[in-house]
């Protein structure tokens, strides 16, 4: 078999290949992160549930002139302190998120439940 006929069968094999891998994994709403490392998968199970405010976080955002957005910027763009979060709970783990939104460097503690996640407070930092 001559190298032409080589690379003719392995391409038309990965054609195949690409195609049924399509089909297969394309409907199932997989997704592939950029980074998918502790932090983001933190950060995504966090954005996709229902989140409340507690009173405090509440009237520290209001006092900051910020609004729910400057957590939605965190959520995507953050960085998770696992030094400073208790993971080892069975319930509701509580994650620290630190990140910057609007010029201003923000720290907030999120109690991360089964179908909630709790926003807990918010601190600050110009």
């Amino acid at each position: 078999m001559r190298i032409r006929q080589r690379f003719l069968f392995y391409g038309i094999g990965f054609a195949i290949g690409i195609l049924l891998l399509y089909f297969f994994v394309g409907g199932s709403g997989a997704s592939c992160d950029y980074s998918y490392g502790p932090n983001s998968r933190v950060l995504k199970n966090i954005r996709l549930k229902e989140r409340v405010f507690s009173e405090i976080s509440t009237q520290q955002l209001s006092s900051n002139q910020l609004d729910t957005a400057a957590i939605s910027v965190l959520l995507r763009n953050g960085n998770v302190l696992f030094s400073e979060s208790n993971t080892n709970l069975d319930s509701c783990k509580i994650y620290v998120i630190e990140g910057s939104s609007k010029e201003k460097e923000l720290k907030m503690t999120v109690q991360n439940c089964d179908s909630i996640a709790t926003i807990q407070k918010v601190e600050v930092f110009k």
